[in-house]
């Protein structure tokens, strides 16, 4: 058995899997819900339950499924709109999900999730003891970003991303992307001479790969479906990438689109988010020996070595880390409100103590809030 047939067995045996379906394989040609295709995945899925495995299905179509009892005839581009959109097409997409899993004797559990909510400790712990116990009764959860409320500073953005991070949260020994293109091309697919790439075991195979967007209704594109594959590989869940249309396969662990090998590193599941579903809402600036302590020697930041503070944010907010140059080397959840921290700039916490109080004695972000981004995110 060669390393693809090896690694897609996993998928095929695994005891939990997260399956993530698009907008775009939910829904009809004009963008509306296609019940058909909602029945037809959940044929697939219900089958998998019943051989005794645990699905997470983080589904896409919400907006998409407001679309109709609002009188759109497309996505709308402002954020109210799409929330409204939202708020009413949830309701629809779970209905139609509950009905179809009725069919099999299962049960479904709605969990929405945003961003700001996962990188708080007590919202991320509770959104992990929620799956599990959903996932324990024999509850089929179905997970989308709360669209009603997330804003566009701080989101997921697509699911694709989000599905990574909740087969992170799950312990998924597996995670299938299905949309609407069967899998990774060296090119364009609608264009003769595209070649199928069977597996990715990492980056250096997707050198010189044209990495388009595709999708009618949704958000995301093969460039999220890749990211999103890098960070579930990166947290060592291996990854299998294909249409809607091979479901099945790719369930049963067939050499259908591309399977992504998973690596060896495995994160704790709050870095995870802190570095993959925030967005740092301000930044400090740091001089070099506070960026040589927090990247190389992983310590916690103190206000010493911070030059400067952009941005306005609130205490156990998400802040970019920069050095010299400006670039961000790392985030961080910060212990003061922005407003605070100019006068803590440059002075050790035993003279913040013997000032301002002992409250004072603290780092700006502690070690264990502290998430290193890669070269390639910054």
């Amino acid at each position: 058995m060669d390393g693809n047939q090896e690694g897609r067995h996993q998928i095929g045996s695994a005891r939990r899997l997260v399956v993530k379906v698009g907008s775009s394989s939910l829904t009809t040609p004009k963008g509306m819900i296609d019940v058909d295709r909602v029945d037809a995945l959940v044929d697939v899925l219900a089958a998998r339950r019943r051989a005794g495995t645990q699905l997470v299905l983080v589904s896409s179509g919400a907006i998409a499924a407001g679309l109709g009892p609002l009188g759109l005839r497309a996505r709308p581009r402002d954020l109210a709109t799409q929330q409204a959109a939202a708020s009413v097409g949830q309701g629809v997409l779970v209905a139609r999900y509950t009905s179809s899993f009725a069919r099999y004797g299962l049960r479904v559990g709605q969990v929405l999730l945003t961003a700001d909510d996962m990188m708080r400790r007590s919202q991320h712990r509770n959104a992990r003891r929620t799956l599990a116990k959903l996932l324990e009764l024999g509850i089929v959860p179905v997970v989308n970003e709360n669209d009603t409320v997330a804003t566009d500073e701080i989101r997921f953005g697509d699911n694709d991303r989000l599905a990574a991070l909740v087969a992170h949260l799950t312990h998924a020994d597996g995670m299938v992307l299905l949309s609407d293109v069967d899998a990774l091309y060296d090119g364009d697919p609608r264009r003769a001479g595209a070649s199928r790439i069977a597996e990715v075991r990492g980056p250096e195979d997707l050198e010189g790969v044209e990495l388009g967007t595709s999708g009618r209704v949704g958000t995301g594109g093969m460039i999220t479906k890749v990211e999103a594959a890098r960070i579930a590989t990166g947290a060592g869940v291996p990854v299998v990438l294909t249409a809607a249309a091979h479901a099945a396969q790719a369930l049963a662990g067939a050499d259908v689109g591309t399977y992504f090998h998973p690596g060896g590193r495995h994160p704790g599941t709050r870095l995870l988010w802190l570095a993959y579903a925030t967005t740092g809402r301000g930044r400090l600036h740091l001089d070099e020996g506070a960026v040589e302590a927090v990247v190389a020697r992983r310590m916690s930041l103190l206000p010493a070595g911070v030059v400067k503070v952009e941005g306005d944010f609130a205490e156990g907010d998400p802040v970019d880390l920069c050095g010299p140059a400006g670039v961000p080397v790392a985030r961080g959840l910060v212990n003061y409100d922005a407003a605070e921290i100019p006068e803590l700039l440059g002075r050790s916490t035993r003279e913040l103590a013997s000032t301002l109080g002992p409250e004072y004695e603290r780092e700006l972000i502690h070690r264990d809030d502290i998430v290193i981004l890669e070269p390639a995110r910054t």
